[in-house]
């Protein structure tokens, strides 16, 4: 008997190294917060975890606990990139070195999990679109709901006609943050390598921990969360790049931040209709099932979509209140999104086929967001030309 079950063992053993040898090897760039959740989730899903990059030693220490036995870790992405048994790299970086990073993995002959939104700039967008095509690699968008069941079904809800002409889109993300996060650098930075074409400056622990609230590197609150809503939205409706977006922000109320957590944006699309998205980052708390909606208003039919479910309001013109024909909710259903996009990711890995989100489609939320950006800036409404690849106002 214990000979058998030593024998059943070993062949269990070998099987499912076997199978771990059929999965994909994943380098991670970037091992932040983000960067260590989305290697702790590719791991649960199998693939293999040999080679991490990151310019702070205490984030590269972290991601290397989290990767597979005997990992390797590296400072200099680009070294990571030159070793020949990776399938696929994740970026993980702030979103100013998102383009040079997937511009380099696929000329490396990688494929690429990146975070949103895709670039920092238009034309950063349009050159990765192009190296992509050219290399023939496989790009992943890291907007979830794209591989989310929930929110497929509810887009093929809004593409059926059910809804009527839909002329009109609202939504909003309202919650609640007290302030940047308070920390020292605790370990080797290579602030320059950090810095990479982003403007020259000393070090700055604000700037490092805070990337995100920051125009050099990001869009604050406006450009995180509007990068899920654009994407949703343009997905839902068949969208491409608006036609024209107008900002309005309030006075920046965390201290320290650039980027005002509370603002207006209305994006009109060739498409004929036009969307709003309010951003509230001073209201009252939320849970993350509450803490967004959008609404699309049809001529026929209403349909709200949050995190975790959909609701769909026929025209009730003589209810007081309305009540939905049809529901699907699901709570607790978003966490497992990143999962089904890395799942996708996989997918395409294999079948060489375009996965959920393209860089295409990455693309035309990035130009709504630079717009978004560039509007709030100049406090005026911007245009942009798809011909000449241009804004103006």
């Amino acid at each position: 008997m214990p000979s058998s079950l030593s024998r059943r063992t070993v062949l269990a053993t070998s099987s499912l190294a076997l199978a771990q040898q059929d999965r994909p090897a994943l380098g991670l760039i970037g091992s932040g917060g983000r960067g260590r959740f989305l290697l702790s989730e590719a791991k649960e899903l199998g693939f293999r975890l040999p080679a991490v990059a990151d310019v702070y030693q205490p984030n590269l220490d972290q991601g290397l606990r989290g990767a597979s036995p005997g990992a390797q870790g590296y400072r200099d992405y680009r070294k990571l990139l030159e070793r020949k048994d990776l399938d696929a790299v994740i970026v993980a970086t702030p979103d100013h070195w998102h383009a040079q990073m997937v511009i380099d993995a696929v000329e490396a002959g990688k494929d690429v999990y990146v975070e949103k939104p895709l670039c920092h700039t238009i034309e950063e967008g349009y050159r990765m679109v192009e190296a992509v095509r050219r290399t023939k690699r496989v790009v992943q968008v890291g907007t979830q709901r794209r591989s989310s069941p929930l929110f497929i079904e509810a887009q093929k809800l809004a593409r059926s006609g059910e809804l009527g002409d839909i002329r009109l889109v609202e939504s909003w993300w309202r919650n609640h943050q007290v302030s940047l996060v308070d920390r020292k650098i605790e370990g080797d930075l290579d602030w320059s390598a950090w810095l990479g074409t982003s403007p020259k400056r000393p070090v700055d622990a604000t700037r490092f921990f805070n990337w995100y609230y920051f125009d050099d590197y990001s869009g604050g609150l406006i450009i995180g969360q509007a990068a899920h809503i654009f994407d949703a939205i343009q997905w839902f409706m068949g969208s491409g790049a608006p036609l024209a977006v107008t900002t309005a922000g309030g006075q920046v109320n965390l201290k320290g931040a650039e980027i005002p957590d509370t603002a207006n944006v209305t994006l009109e699309f060739a498409e004929n209709y036009m969307a709003t998205f309010t951003l509230g980052y001073k209201t009252m708390r939320y849970h993350i099932a509450q803490d967004q909606m959008k609404h699309f208003h049809g001529s026929k039919a209403r349909l709200d979509v949050n995190r975790e479910g959909w609701w769909l309001y026929p025209e009730q013109p003589t209810a007081k209140i309305l009540q939905a024909s049809k529901e699907h909710v699901e709570y607790g259903n978003f966490s497992r999104a990143t999962r089904d996009h890395l799942r996708n990711f996989e997918d395409c890995i294999k079948s060489r086929k375009n996965p959920n989100a393209t860089v295409e489609y990455g693309l035309a939320t990035a130009i709504a967001l630079v717009m978004t950006m560039e509007s709030l800036r100049k406090g005026r409404r911007v245009k942009f030309d798809a011909a000449t690849r241009r804004t103006s106002v």
